[in-house]
């Protein structure tokens, strides 16, 4: 008997010391492995002569989110938010880590180093209007309708100032463009604007589920379309009003439709040029249809000119970058892109030479794929948002589709497709959610090893524990039977 638990408790020892030379090998890859923030100084000082990234055709823009209330790198893991420049030979051209959180980057039209970019800023309660100083006509929604979102989002006691700004990169000018307060911190944040003119952006209103056009000078709203208006809260999205369309991205098409991505309506869809409304048959992805998309990111479109109409989606919760193409009146998948580290990846840019450029927010990196699928260039960096290589247009506006290019898909190899089937035990959002919180050295192999980890110790504390109580039984009734005689 005592032969028999030795030997178990060999078995659980062994597969312990497994998982901890699984994660230990993942932290001494950390180590290894060069991070654009591993370049930084304890003040966030960045050396403008070094290397930090691999070289390049042109200027790469990175915006990156944060995992913190205020983006500041003391707040642990992954919690800096930065919007960082890089020169063709992989130098810092500019850098700004001074905001809350980064999002949409757009270059500005007739310049060659200029863009204009969104962030979001937390403010203490201290700081917001009261709930009465609120104005809803500012918004262009009526008062019951504020009052419907504000009972939710006012209650959190803070706000959100979601700004705009133009910055040169070369001298490092930053102009104000616009800003708007928001009540509450989560799903209070604009995440994209796109220039309709040069006196007006479109914003995504992740706030009060919709869209609209703003003049940046006067702050008037010119024209607003509601999600309400085409969408039931209680048949689509997610919970109404706390975080139901999640619109997290707009763009501006040539012919004058906007382009809309409601994240929790798992569809990117179509507004019409004249009247702002939505144009149905245009509707990319249906509720909960998952294999089309899951709750995506800055959807890109290409248009008939470049091989289109296509559009090129960040696929979030499917782990994938992903290309529909319009054929009659159906959308039709022409490619995907994958990884086995791809993880919550939330932008993909199409460029003109037939790469793509992704921002794979959970698997910590920025890289960019030829026509084969092959990476050839990346940089590890910190929860990124976006990113955008200058010179090669707004976002895909330059790029092919990927059949007038010949851009092949990739499903990954043999090892990325065991650890792709792996990570589908668990359901995606769930996984994202647990990802969102480590540091950026633990990546899913990771992750599994440590949960694999704590479930064999608990098995092995459950048997020690079965063992021990059957001891104390075994002696008691020894006890028993010495009495009895």
């Amino acid at each position: 008997m005592a032969d028999s638990k030795r030997g178990v408790r060999i078995a659980f020892l062994a597969l312990l010391a497994l998982s901890v030379a699984a994660v230990g090998y993942g932290v001494a890859t950390s180590w290894t492995e060069t991070t654009f923030e591993s370049h930084l100084s304890d003040d966030g000082e960045v050396n403008r002569t070094a290397a930090v990234a691999p070289e390049a055709d042109a200027i790469t823009v990175i915006a990156t989110d944060s995992n913190s209330w205020r983006g500041q790198a003391s707040d642990g893991p992954r919690a800096r938010a930065e919007l960082v420049a890089l020169n063709p030979d992989g130098t810092v051209r500019y850098y700004d880590d001074s905001h809350t959180r980064y999002w949409d980057v757009d270059p500005v039209r007739g310049t060659e180093t200029t863009v204009e970019y969104s962030y979001a800023d937390h403010r203490d309660a201290e700081s917001c209007p009261a709930a009465d100083e609120w104005t809803p006509s500012d918004y262009a929604v009526d008062e019951q309708t504020w009052d419907d979102y504000f009972e939710v989002h006012g209650e959190v006691g803070a706000c959100t100032y979601n700004g705009v700004e133009r910055v040169n990169l070369t001298t490092g000018e930053v102009e104000d463009v616009w800003g708007q307060l928001t009540p509450g911190k989560e799903a209070s944040r604009y995440h994209d604007v796109d220039r309709l003119n040069d006196t007006h952006l479109v914003v995504a209103d992740i706030y009060l589920d919709g869209v609209f056009a703003v003049n940046v000078s006067s702050g008037e709203i010119a024209w607003r379309w509601n999600a309400s208006d085409a969408f039931d809260p209680e048949t689509t999205g997610g919970p109404f009003p706390d975080d139901w369309s999640h619109i997290n991205d707009v763009e501006v098409l040539d012919d004058g439709r906007i382009m809309v991505s409601g994240r929790n309506f798992d569809r990117v869809v179509f507004l019409t040029a004249d009247d702002h409304t939505l144009d149905a048959d245009w509707t990319l992805g249906s509720e909960d249809d998952y294999e089309v998309i899951y709750e995506q990111h800055n959807p890109d479109f290409i248009n008939g000119s470049n091989g289109g109409p296509a559009v090129v989606v960040a696929d979030s919760e499917n782990n994938r970058a992903i290309e529909y193409r319009r054929a009659g009146n159906d959308w039709t998948r022409s490619w995907v892109w994958r990884d086995a580290r791809m993880q919550w990846v939330r932008d993909a840019d199409r460029l003109p030479n037939g790469h793509t450029l992704l921002s794979d927010s959970n698997g910590n990196r920025v890289f960019e794929v030829d026509e084969t699928g092959e990476i050839v260039w990346s940089l590890n960096v910190g929860f990124p948002y976006e990113a955008e290589r200058l010179g090669t247009g707004d976002e895909s506006t330059g790029g092919p589709s990927a059949r007038s290019a010949g851009v092949d898909s990739r499903a990954g190899t043999l090892v990325d497709r065991f650890w792709i089937a792996a990570k589908s035990v668990i359901p995606g959002k769930y996984l994202n959610g647990l990802m969102y919180v480590t540091p950026v050295w633990m990546g899913v192999p990771e992750v599994f090893a440590t949960a694999f980890g704590v479930v064999v110790g608990l098995v092995w504390l459950g048997v020690e524990a079965r063992w021990f109580v059957g001891r104390r039984r075994s002696a008691a009734a020894g006890d028993g039977a010495i009495d009895h005689e």
